[in-house]
C-alpha cells in the first residue's frame, strides 16, 4: 500500500525499515509496538536509547545481524567506509588551517611523512591503513590478534609496522 506521508507511514506500519538511525524530529513518531530495523548506532547515542526504551519501540540493528558463522555482513560494508574516510579526516585535521601541526601524510623532500597509528587490524583497520598507506604515511597496526597482524603484512608487502596492541604500546 502507498501512502501519502511520512506521518502514516510511521503510524501504520508494524515494521519501519530504515537506513540510517532515527533523528531527534522523527523520534515523536516512534510508538509502542513498533519494530524498527535500521543502523542503530546505541553505544554512541544515549538519547535515542532512551527514547526507544520510553517509547516500547523493539529495535534491530543491521550492525547486529550475524550469520551462523560469526559474521556480521550488515556491519561490514559501514566499517569498510569508516576505515576509508579516517585517513582523509585525520589528514584533513593535520592542515595548520584546520589547527593541525600542518603535517602532510606523505612528507615533501626533507620533511617526514605523518606517522600513523590504526588501532584494530579489523575491516576499519585494514581500510584505513591501505588508504593512510596510499597517502604516503607511515603505518603501525595494533591488534590483539597476531593472525590478523600476521596477515597485514602480507597484504601490505610489509610496508606497515605491527605491533601487539597494549596500554604500553598505545602509550608509545
Amino acid at each position: 500500500k502507498i501512502v501519502e506521508s511520512a506521518d502514516e507511514v510511521w503510524g501504520t506500519a508494524e515494521m519501519v525499515l530504515k537506513v540510517k538511525e532515527p533523528i531527534a524530529e522523527e523520534y515523536h513518531r516512534m510508538r509502542e509496538g513498533l519494530v524498527l530495523f535500521t543502523y542503530l548506532h546505541l553505544a554512541a547515542d544515549r538519547a535515542l536509547t532512551q527514547e526507544l526504551v520510553a517509547r516500547r519501540v523493539t529495535g534491530i540493528a543491521y550492525e547486529t545481524v550475524q550469520l551462523a558463522s560469526g559474521g556480521l555482513p550488515l556491519l561490514y560494508p559501514m566499517s569498510e567506509v569508516a576505515g576509508c574516510l579516517a585517513p582523509q579526516v585525520g589528514a584533513h585535521s593535520l592542515m595548520k588551517a584546520q589547527g593541525g601541526r600542518g603535517v602532510l601524510m606523505g612528507g615533501v623532500g626533507g620533511v617526514a611523512n605523518a606517522k600513523v597509528v590504526i588501532i584494530g587490524a579489523g575491516v576499519s583497520g585494514q581500510n584505513a591503513a591501505n588508504i593512510a598507506l596510499g597517502m604516503g604515511a607511515d603505518v603501525t597496526l595494533l591488534d590483539t590478534d597476531l593472525d590478523k597482524l600476521r596477515m597485514s603484512f602480507w597484504r601490505y608487502d610489509n610496508r606497515v609496522h605491527g605491533l601487539a596492541s597494549s596500554a604500553l604500546a598505545i602509550r608509545q
